[in-house]
């Protein structure tokens, strides 16, 4: 619960001190400005208060690390509701808007988190979690997008430690192995989801570990 307050709020802050010209930038998910990437966190934001609210009285399906779907490719930009989300955050016109809107939803969010007990079971996709489970995916989801968010944007603020830790370990435990432990975080996930290719080295030091390198990267859905 304290991991999902530290990356949504930091996540927030950063948007909310963004200039208004790096919302027409490049962010670092597929085919998306960091003006979609805002407009689809007010959308997440919306997701996380709608699933809060919603009950579940069978017991949980799926947990933090079997919530994600994973792929066999690197999302394109391409898909109908990441076309839609393009078209929502064109129809925002000023980042003034977004922000207002982001901070609107996204306290609220924050508040219903904080207050929701963990271990209740919630509702969402068709499937069941406990509210502690649910949580837990969006550190990774706030933490991720965090780093999309900056990916062009030098001197941004970047994730807290703990966030970018937590997220790594739930990655992990998705793959089912380890990165090296040299590896810092923030790479461990931006090479861990193909945000970035690796390099040479970090490709000769998955290889020394074995079966770890088959494993990278996981393309989260």
């Amino acid at each position: 619960m304290d991991l999902f307050s530290r990356s949504w709020t930091a996540l927030r802050t950063a948007v909310a001190e963004l200039p208004d010209e790096d919302f027409a930038r490049p962010s670092g998910c597929a085919g998306w400005l960091v003006r979609d990437l805002v407009c689809h966190l007010i959308i997440d934001a919306q997701d996380v208060l709608i699933t809060l609210v919603t009950p579940a009285e069978t017991e949980p399906t799926r947990d933090a690390v079997t919530y994600w779907e994973v792929a066999e490719a690197p999302p394109t930009g391409d898909d109908p509701l990441d076309a839609l989300t393009v078209r929502l955050a064109a129809a925002y016109e000023e980042p003034w808007l977004l922000k207002f809107h982001l901070d609107d939803v996204g306290s609220a969010a924050g508040r219903a988190a904080e207050l929701a007990d963990p271990g209740l079971w919630v509702s969402t996709r068709d499937e069941v979690f406990t509210v502690g489970d649910y949580l837990s995916v969006y550190v990774l989801e706030w933490t991720l997008h965090h780093l999309d968010l900056i990916a062009h944007l030098p001197g941004a603020a970047e994730p807290p430690a703990e966030s970018l830790a937590g997220a790594r370990e739930l990655l992990e435990r998705i793959a089912g192995a380890a990165f090296p432990a040299s590896w810092s975080d923030t790479d461990a996930l931006l090479v861990g989801t193909g945000r970035r290719a690796a390099t040479d080295a970090e490709r000769a030091e998955l290889g020394e570990l074995g079966e770890p390198a088959a494993k990278f990267p996981v393309f989260l859905g």
